[in-house]
């Protein structure tokens, strides 16, 4: 089940790792470094491909108020979806605080897409929603996918590799 369907948590971005298929890590490995980060991280709706290699999982970080869908994509859907990525990339690489690799976004064929929602308080007297939301899971478990793959983490709605 995609989070989407829980009544409970909200859509807020999503957020790419571009890397090359030959990296794709396989299912195990993905649970283990996730699993790894933080304790209290829950994996659950862990799929491979007949491989062993991941397909999809979520990640759930009840103290940030937060969940992550985690799904794969490769082939022509990267490569046709890199030119305009490195447009938006380039039209805010005067901020970027490193170089934007270019030529590996345009080359690199495989994608997770990280799908960001946060947990909508049910309780009066929680606080504010707004204020609940922790951005630390994601920006964890980016850098993790990132690391594990070899590839980049980018934020397309900002404009912003973030490593």
């Amino acid at each position: 089940m995609s989070t989407f369907e829980d009544k409970n948590y909200r859509w807020r971005e999503t957020y790419f790792v571009l890397f090359p298929t030959a990296k794709r890590p396989k299912l195990k490995a993905v649970v283990k470094a996730l699993g790894d980060l933080n304790p209290r991280y829950e994996i659950v709706n862990p799929r491979s491909d007949k491989h062993g290699a991941v397909e999809s999982l979520t990640v759930v970080s009840p103290d940030d108020y937060a969940a992550l869908d985690l799904c794969y994509t490769e082939g022509d859907e990267v490569l046709e979806m890199a030119p305009e990525l490195v447009k938006d990339l380039k039209k805010s690489a005067a901020d970027a605080p490193m170089p934007v690799p270019y030529e590996k976004i345009l080359r690199y064929d495989g994608r997770f897409d990280v799908l960001h929602f946060e947990r909508i308080a049910k309780e009066p007297e929680e606080p504010d929603e707004e204020e609940m939301l922790d951005p630390s899971a994601l920006l964890i478990v980016l850098e993790a996918l990132a690391e594990l793959t070899g590839g980049l983490a980018v934020d397309p709605q900002s404009g912003t590799v973030l490593g």
